[in-house]
């Protein structure tokens, strides 16, 4: 499968997801998405990232745009983290790395000397229409949400 581009139609894809669904792109299609990527359930700057997009979720909604978080972890860990954190979107597995790959997340990185592959943690904007019209990698935490809300009032 091709990598996305800036500008490009996103190919579609589905993947499973909390509540016992199965999120398709194309289904989203009439509203824009937010499509954020985070390495792991229940750790600190995940933890941060998906609080911060719940607390603007009313605003995202407000300006027409849906969120959906992206992780390898199980559809249970992310039920588990939904819950806790109460968030008012879904969470997508992608254990098998099918939709890391082709938004190109996948990174090698380095924790106490040892290397291993990991989510780098990347946001992405699709149109209405399913284009492709921002996208933020290597992303720092404070003041992410609101920089991504910012873009999508622009569309």
């Amino acid at each position: 499968m091709a990598k996305i581009e800036l500008g490009k139609n996103v190919p579609d894809f589905s993947l499973p997801a909390t509540g016992g669904e199965t999120f398709t792109l194309s289904d989203a299609a009439g509203k824009a998405l937010v499509v954020y990527f985070y390495p792991k359930d229940m750790t600190s700057g995940c933890t941060r990232e998906s609080q911060d997009f719940r607390d603007l979720s009313a605003q995202f909604h407000k300006a027409g745009v849906r969120i959906v978080g992206i992780s390898r972890d199980s559809i249970a860990s992310h039920e588990k983290f939904k819950s806790k954190e109460q968030l008012p979107f879904a969470l997508l597995s992608d254990a098998d790395e099918r939709v890391c790959k082709l938004f190109d997340v996948i990174r090698e990185k380095s924790l106490y000397g040892r290397k291993y592959l990991g989510i780098d943690r990347s946001t992405f904007l699709i149109d209405k229409r399913g284009v492709l019209r921002h996208e933020w990698r290597k992303v720092k935490v404070p003041g992410h949400a609101e920089e991504v809300l910012d873009a999508a009032r622009a569309l």
